[in-house]
């Protein structure tokens, strides 16, 4: 029979019969915590947190990144190389991939997303890396200017958004502003609509190169209050809610045909004092910095917001990161707090005026202010939309007390630089010596040598109560009855639903 013939050549050619793929199905909705500003959708304005790749991960793809069972995966590139004198790093593209618009993805785009990349790290990076070359179109090569250990950390995972690859051609065509009203990336779902404040909605690429994603639509709804958020998670009408804390979480667990899923990313929060280096503030002084971090209670705020889920911490590296120094815990101490103020000579204590923050931790700061009160610290809560915050401190704007935190993966070495070194995306100021230690860490290739010179810089750090550490946060979220695989959880340490492609509705549930 004919069939049987042609099916045998196949066979003899090396060749197998097609698998049907079933074509995707069905809408997932999320209700997510924060407004989603068009910065979301353009890695090259990726700063040091976690929040945009939320959607970068769905738009985008990047030569590497973190997957499942995979810190740092092949994705764009089939592969990558480093030269043993640690001066060159060879990617060499996967075959066959496309941009959304049917561009194919090449070296050329390689190169142009990191010489327009200004986000976190790109100071950093751009000073380390002497060119990028175009071998061919499916091959291209960083030539570094020393050996330097984290370039992989800084380039491939998500503590910087540089290895995330966005089409020249269009970007060229339609500018940088008309990119992010109408983005084209290479990732499993293409961009259809965008309306700001309300709704993002997305279309699966059936031509994705890891596998043909299951689900055809996915739907991010802007829903900043919680009790909203968990109200639509009981109607049905969104099947994933992100950000569901204390009492609210409990009733995610009581509520029948809800799951309440805790994630433990690599997410450290703190407060900030920006005025660290005005002789004429309070927080000049270190006594009334560590009177401060003396008076809050972690383990309350950890029991009321995070419902026990989070860890107790004193640094702003997570305890999961590489060169991860273990500060001694600040303990719960309000009596000796106001003796440190007293002796720094403010017995009555003092007005802090403001703690600035994501309005998404509002209810977290309103905690820290009142533990500040009751030791003489007088403070109120400045809450601002996620994307205003970001903005305002990256342009190192806010005065006062800052709630700050990082849930974006890396090393020691990768926060550090964004929050603790002069110069850094987020950082206000810095100290010579922590300056000097972290430039002798970037060369330093001995692995013991380096670590021991991150945990000197950490030591310092405590020491200076430079950060009063909070919490290392669980991220609770709720998953509905309609979902069968959410992706919280799947890629160890980050945040959100992820990778998208492999996010599945319940047969039930789908057309």
């Amino acid at each position: 029979m004919r069939w049987q013939v042609a099916l045998s050549l196949l066979i003899l050619a090396g060749g197998a019969p097609a698998r049907a793929v079933a074509a995707p199905e069905g809408q997932m909705t999320w209700a997510v915590h924060v407004s989603l500003p068009p910065t979301f959708f353009e890695p090259a304005e990726t700063p040091s947190v976690i929040s945009p790749f939320m959607v970068l991960y769905a738009l985008h793809d990047a030569l590497v990144k973190p997957m499942p069972g995979n810190a740092m995966a092949p994705s764009l590139a089939e592969s990558w190389s480093a030269a043993k004198n640690g001066l060159t790093y060879d990617f060499v593209l996967r075959k066959g991939v496309r941009f959304h618009n049917g561009d194919p993805v090449t070296a050329e785009d390689v190169k142009f997303s990191f010489e327009r990349y200004r986000g976190g790290g790109a100071t950093l990076l751009k000073s380390r890396v002497a060119a990028v070359e175009v071998v061919d179109a499916s091959h291209v090569r960083f030539r570094l200017k020393q050996p330097w250990p984290d370039f992989m950390t800084f380039y491939a995972t998500p503590a910087t958004g540089a290895a995330w690859i966005v089409p020249k051609k269009y970007v060229e065509k339609v500018g940088d502003e008309g990119f992010k009203k109408a983005p084209v990336g290479a990732g499993p779902y293409r961009f259809v609509s965008f309306t700001p404040g309300v709704e993002l909605v997305l279309e699966a690429n059936e031509a994705y190169w890891r596998k043909t994603p299951s689900v055809k639509r996915l739907v991010f709804k802007s829903v900043p209050d919680d009790s909203t958020r968990l109200a639509q998670l009981k109607r049905g009408e969104a099947d994933v809610v992100y950000s569901i804390r204390g009492p609210l979480g409990d009733e995610v667990r009581r509520t029948p045909g809800l799951i309440l899923k805790p994630v433990s990313p690599t997410f450290t929060e703190w407060l900030f004092f920006p005025e660290q280096w005005d002789p004429k503030s309070p927080w000049a002084d270190q006594r009334v910095r560590l009177a401060a971090s003396l008076a809050i209670d972690r383990k309350a705020i950890n029991e009321a917001e995070y419902l026990g889920f989070g860890k107790l911490t004193a640094n702003i590296v997570p305890r999961d990161f590489a060169f991860f120094w273990p500060a001694p815990l600040y303990p719960y101490d309000p009596a000796r707090a106001k003796r440190l103020l007293a002796e720094a000579g403010y017995p009555r204590g003092f007005d802090a005026v403001e703690i600035s923050c994501d309005l998404v931790y509002a209810p977290v700061v309103e905690a820290v202010v009142n533990y500040l009160q009751a030791v003489g610290i007088r403070a109120r809560v400045r809450g601002l939309e996620r994307a205003a915050f970001y903005k305002m401190d990256q342009e190192k704007v806010f005065k006062h007390l800052v709630r700050s935190g990082s849930a974006a993966p890396g090393n020691a070495a990768t926060r550090i630089e964004a929050f603790a070194v002069s110069g850094g995306i987020r950082a206000y100021g810095g100290y010579p010596d922590v300056d000097g230690l972290y430039r002798e860490q970037a060369n330093e290739l001995d692995p013991k040598r380096r670590e021991s010179l991150l945990f000197k810089i950490q030591q310092l750090m405590h020491e200076r109560v430079m950060f009063a550490p909070l919490l290392e946060p669980a991220f609770l979220n709720g998953v509905g009855p309609r979902v069968e695989e959410s992706g919280l959880g799947l890629i160890v340490g980050h945040l959100y639903s992820a990778p998208y492609e492999d996010l599945k509705l319940k047969p039930s549930a789908r057309p």
